[in-house]
């Protein structure tokens, strides 16, 4: 019997799909008030802690990028290993990493480099770079795969942060590798296959 295929689109990963639409939301709103919006919701700088927008903004800047090729850079690694790891550790629990990442990566700028401005989600793909090496763990091991990531990835931003003078926060993308890296290994401690 010749049974028909039918292909559908499912909506299979609502946090980083979430994510993937405001970025653009937030990208062209940079584009139209031609940055300004980015400084206002998007971008972590000096500010007083006073100001609510200051703290919104500890959040919001993953979601502002400086244009298209930024966004789309950060948004195709987050499409890339996103949804397995939504599916492998669930819709709230990919949440509370990328808010934990958001913070993370916002107060180490904060505190060490207050005169640098911090927009774009490279330190929530760092995370699940080195998030996404723990998926195979078992206990007591620690992957071949995440050394092999974090030497490689880690390793080019701090060899870069150090010799590069350009304006990507390679600070960003070692705090979001450690944060991945911690959590990775947390969340998988006591699987055993």
């Amino acid at each position: 019997m010749n049974k028909e295929r039918r292909f559908r689109i499912t909506f299979n990963s609502p946090v980083v799909l979430s994510i993937v639409a405001i970025s653009f939301v937030a990208t062209f709103l940079n584009e139209l008030t031609g940055g300004a919006s980015n400084v206002l919701l998007f971008m972590t700088y000096r500010s007083s802690l006073l100001s609510p927008l200051t703290w919104l903004r500890m959040f919001t800047h993953i979601f502002g990028h400086s244009g298209w090729t930024h966004l789309i850079g950060n948004m195709s690694y987050l499409l890339l290993l996103g949804p397995m790891l939504e599916e492998k550790y669930s819709s709230q629990t990919l949440a509370v990493i990328v808010a934990i990442t958001a913070v993370a990566t916002s107060l180490v700028n904060s505190l060490f480099f207050p005169n640098v401005a911090l927009c774009g989600a490279s330190g929530m793909v760092f995370a699940f770079i080195l998030l996404s090496s723990f998926t195979n763990i078992r206990e007591g091991e620690v992957p071949l795969t995440f050394i092999l990531v974090a030497v490689f990835f880690i390793g080019q931003q701090v060899y870069e942060g150090i010799t590069v003078q350009d304006n990507i926060s390679n600070m960003a993308h070692i705090v979001g590798g450690i944060v991945g890296s911690f959590l990775g290994y947390h969340l998988n401690r006591g699987e055993g296959r």
